[in-house]
């Protein structure tokens, strides 16, 4: 059952277990995409290491290609200018920069309020007495500063609801007068980023490779086969005897 904080009767106080939850939730989801990460860039080092020449060869053949492919639309155009009937093409006007988007005052003034409050609230000065809550002090403000520079004003209210509700295990202070959100907002909406951040680095080819295949380096075979065709086009597309 919500019940209502003390120091603004407008804000519910959330179950302390509800929180931790989330909380615990969120840290095991980012272990688990560190841990995807750094096994996908593992094996992808470990497959450029054996594939290194027929890469930085295909790499060369193919900047060759798009070369030699301008220097002949180059020559196609001064033939056609030395032509009985040709007239030259008129200049085209340069186009009209496209209206910059305004960006919407009032909102901007919002972002900038909730900002200052947060960061007055959770600034490391206001901590230097208490060295076990500088660093969490420093974390905190990091991430509020990377979303008021980044992110759009819902993540902001978000995060200033998850701080003055008292989520973040710093020391509680009066709340402001305009508080919007429960604190379970912001954790809801990093859960979801996590989320889909470890769904796009489960469902990149070279991670299903090392999870899917009986054998992962099998895979470096495949590439081997591609590079060689690949290669042998290009040459053939470039002549070179390479």
């Amino acid at each position: 059952m919500l019940y209502f904080n003390i120091m603004n009767p407008h804000l519910p106080h959330l179950p302390q277990s509800q929180i931790l939850k989330l909380q615990e939730e969120i840290k095991a989801l980012e272990r688990e995409l560190q841990e995807v990460i750094e096994r996908t860039l593992g094996f992808e080092k470990l497959i450029v290491s054996k594939l290194e020449d027929q890469i930085i060869l295909e790499q060369e053949l193919s900047l060759l290609y798009k070369q030699q492919k301008q220097a002949k639309k180059e020559q196609r155009r001064k033939q056609k200018q030395r032509g009985k009937n040709y007239r030259p093409t008129t200049l085209l006007q340069p186009l009209e920069k496209p209206t910059p988007v305004k960006v919407n005052e009032e909102e901007q003034q919002q972002k900038k309020r909730l900002y200052r409050e947060a960061m007055l609230f959770v600034h490391p000065d206001k901590f230097s007495t208490q060295r076990d809550k500088v660093e969490l002090a420093t974390e905190i403000t990091t991430q509020l500063i990377q979303i008021y520079e980044e992110g759009d004003l819902a993540t902001l209210q978000a995060y200033h609801a998850h701080i003055f509700s008292g989520n973040t295990l710093l020391p509680s202070t009066p709340q402001p007068e305009k508080v919007t959100g429960s604190g379970l907002d912001f954790l809801k909406m990093e859960l979801a980023r996590i989320q889909e951040a470890l769904h796009r680095a489960k469902n990149k080819h070279t991670y299903k490779v090392l999870t899917e295949y009986q054998e992962p380096m099998d895979f470096v075979e495949e590439l081997k086969a591609y590079y060689k065709d690949r290669i042998a086009k290009l040459m053939r597309r470039t002549r070179t005897k390479k």
